[in-house]
């Protein structure tokens, strides 16, 4: 039975989420001597190519418009926040069009005409944040097929032209204790299809072929927290490498392997943004805090707690609600966590249980469960072997303006950080140094979306369905703020001369009428 999600306090979206989602310079996810090619103006994946946000070959595109004017075509297609993917002049995008069915939409990009639409029986549903949609994940899509992730099917592939199967790989269902829900999407990256999810339980990043849908490796990530970062391609003297983000760590994986080339320990408890890679360097910007602290707020202290400052098997299972918890999930946390075995996880126990003793990152329990948020930005040089994270570290420097959820944006060697709140700073991507002081840019909404840039104007879209739009300058001018009337969760998507828009039930393109309509 689908249940209503419930209010809860704000939390991230990583279509991300949604997310990070976030390089100047095309990057091309095909290589030419591959069946499936890349085009001028496609935007095949989450927040574009390579994750950066930057759609290089865009033009004409508008700065005023609303949910009526500059309008080039809508379409209902049902409750979502993961964003669109286009290829080779076809749209593609996923909604819930019932309690428990998924539905995913082909549209031809220019005209809006619907090409094909295919439904799924998802089966019964978590609750999850309110923020949040199952119907989170963002396709990936080439010429010839649409790459698309749904917690309770896995992997699927359709063919872009018709919508008929391919391949699907079933994957294990994802499970997050704190009701986020699963925000992921696959990359792409020449003939592989990636695929990283950090869940409370088995988390992993997985590679497969593109055409026959097989396993080509699988990376055990279990040293890891719950984290919502995509890969990004990091390419060094030639070299290629999958660049993720993780609890403590930033790794470097061999694409054709799977195995880890390097890893720098320069992060903290857990990430929902997405790095960048810019000429061999990976720019990354974090917000965590400890989980201990996390877990004492979140079971403890939720309305199905006691609020005794510690956590035992049973105020777990309560605050999940009718899923039962997995058993080896809770098994590994008290066996690792449960000192005394007294079967309750309290103050340091909590960091043990729910940190790997491997990679013990983030801020440390603290009897006040006072810890503040860590929050800074960094740059790790690529192309090491190892533990690099003193060799390879470029500069890293505290920030209160940070945000969990958003990634930054780099272009011209400026670094655009924004949180909620519409507040926005910029730094140096070559040294790290702030060139101005945070100031306020556009309504002072949440910020889920990350921003995008094209045509040198910058799109930052609020949940609250406004639009601001600034001058890829050094100044970054602002030149208008619009509004379209409903959430806007998904980070936006910009191909040739038109943005598109995935509010929470429609998506709207918006540009110049096309010639044959003008009068």
């Amino acid at each position: 039975m689908f249940r209503k999600p419930r209010r809860l306090s704000r939390m991230f979206s990583p279509a991300c989420y949604g997310r990070l989602w976030s390089v100047v310079g095309s990057v091309a996810c095909l290589t030419a001597s591959l069946t499936s090619q890349s085009h001028a103006g496609d935007w095949p994946q989450f927040r574009g190519p390579n994750c950066s946000g930057i759609a290089t070959d865009a033009h004409d595109l508008p700065s005023e418009f609303s949910a009526t004017e500059q309008v080039r075509w809508t379409a209902d297609v049902g409750d979502g926040i993961g964003g669109v993917a286009i290829a080779d002049g076809r749209l593609f995008v996923s909604g819930m069009t019932g309690p428990e069915q998924v539905s995913l939409f082909a549209f031809d990009a220019r005209s809006g005409q619907k090409l094909w639409q295919r439904n799924w029986e998802t089966g019964d549903l978590p609750e999850i944040h309110a923020t949040n949609s199952h119907a989170s994940s963002t396709p990936a899509a080439d010429d010839e097929r649409v790459y698309f992730y749904f917690t309770t099917l896995g992997l699927l592939t359709v063919d872009a032209k018709t919508g008929g199967d391919v391949w699907q790989q079933k994957l294990p269902e994802p499970f997050f204790v704190f009701k986020w829900g699963a925000g992921m999407s696959p990359v792409l990256h020449k003939d592989m299809v990636l695929f990283c999810q950090d869940d409370d339980l088995n988390p992993t990043l997985r590679a497969f072929d593109r055409r026959s849908g097989s396993s080509l490796w699988t990376d055990d990530r279990s040293d890891q927290a719950v984290n919502y970062s995509h890969p990004v391609i990091n390419t060094v003297n030639g070299r290629d490498e999958i660049i993720v983000a993780g609890t403590g760590v930033l790794i470097g994986y061999d694409p054709s392997t799977g195995k880890r080339l390097w890893q720098a320990r320069t992060l903290l408890r857990n990430i929902k943004t997405t790095p960048l890679a810019h000429d061999g360097n990976i720019y990354v910007s974090l917000q965590s805090s400890g989980i201990a602290n996390q877990w004492i707020a979140a079971v403890d202290q939720a309305t199905t707690g006691n609020g005794d400052g510690q956590i035992d098997r049973a105020e777990i299972q309560a605050y999940v609600g009718d899923r039962p918890v997995p058993e080896v999930f809770i098994k590994r946390a008290f066996e690792r966590g449960d000192k005394n075995k007294d079967g309750f996880l309290s103050g340091e126990e909590l960091d043990v249980a729910f940190m790997h003793p491997d990679n013990f990152a983030g801020a440390r329990h603290t009897e006040r469960g006072d810890a503040a948020a860590e929050q800074f930005i960094l740059a790790v040089r690529g192309g090491g072997q190892g533990d690099v994270t003193k060799s390879h570290l470029l500069w890293k420097h505290p920030t209160k303006h940070t945000d969990h959820v958003v990634s930054p944006l780099l272009t011209q060697d400026r670094l655009m950080l924004l949180k909620s709140g519409g507040i926005m700073t910029l730094f140096n991507s070559q040294n790290g140094e702030s060139l101005s002081s945070p100031r306020r840019v556009g309504g002072a909404s949440n910020y889920f979306a990350s921003p995008v840039v094209g045509d040198g104007k910058i799109y930052l879209a609020g949940e609250n369905g406004t639009v601001t739009v600034l001058k890829d300058n050094a100044e970054y001018d602002p030149i208008t703020t619009n509004d379209l009337g409903d959430d806007i969760v998904a980070t936006p998507a910009i191909s040739d001369d038109a943005l598109y828009f995935r509010t929470r039930k429609h998506l709207f393109a918006i540009g110049e009428p096309l010639k044959s309509e003008q009068k």
